[in-house]
């Protein structure tokens, strides 16, 4: 079990908790983690982006002008590409970037950014966010005592605790989730990664 050291919301040091070596004491895999980031990512994307090519452009069934005579280039149609108005060439159409991933690399990807935070210290665990109500400048109070001030954030909050999400969710660079919410791109992508004792000792039962 690895030992770390749990805060309060003043900043001092209350007590100990011992962490499943499983999850948080673990050879992070980098490559792992860059590969499950990816997928994530790819995920989230829409892919609803689109264009008009010139059969799906309205109007323009008529010749322009007669094929010869005038003096000007032959067309064929006003929808054409080279027209203002006209279709795009090669249009580009809807496209489905999903990536697939098994069970088994998200959660070893999610035990190596976790171990990566213990490693680098920038695991920050607290006994309890003690909000009694919604009280944004209380939440950077907190911050600054546990030397996350200034920091990108990823703050994990039990679903019940609506106080602490209130007071968190207007700070800047604080992403505010619930531990089903968590994703390995939102254990990495942060200079701090605050929890408290309860949900990381979550995390060590469902990770391991």
């Amino acid at each position: 079990m690895t030992k770390y050291e749990i805060k309060n919301a003043q900043g001092a040091t209350v007590a100990e908790a011992e962490l499943s070596d499983a999850v948080y004491g673990v050879e992070p895999n980098v490559n792992l983690m860059h590969h499950i980031v990816k997928c994530q990512l790819a995920n989230w994307r829409q892919g609803t982006r689109a264009a008009k090519g010139r059969s799906q452009v309205s109007g323009g069934g008529k010749k322009p002008w007669r094929q010869k005579g005038t003096g000007r280039a032959r067309q064929g149609s006003i929808r054409a590409p080279q027209w203002r108005g006209g279709g795009t060439w090669n249009a580009i159409q809807p496209k489905v970037y999903n990536k697939r991933t098994n069970n088994k690399e998200v959660k070893a990807a999610m035990r190596s950014a976790l171990s990566a935070k213990v490693r680098d210290n920038e695991l920050i665990l607290v006994d309890d966010y003690a909000f009694t109500a919604p009280r944004t400048k209380d939440a950077v109070a907190m911050f600054k005592a546990l030397g996350a001030e200034g920091k990108r954030v990823t703050i994990v909050v039990n679903d019940e605790d609506i106080n602490a999400f209130l007071s968190l969710r207007n700070i800047p660079k604080t992403l505010v989730l619930t531990p089903g919410e968590v994703t390995c791109y939102d254990l990495i992508n942060n200079g701090a990664l605050v929890m408290t004792a309860d949900i990381a000792n979550h995390f060590g039962e469902v990770l391991a």
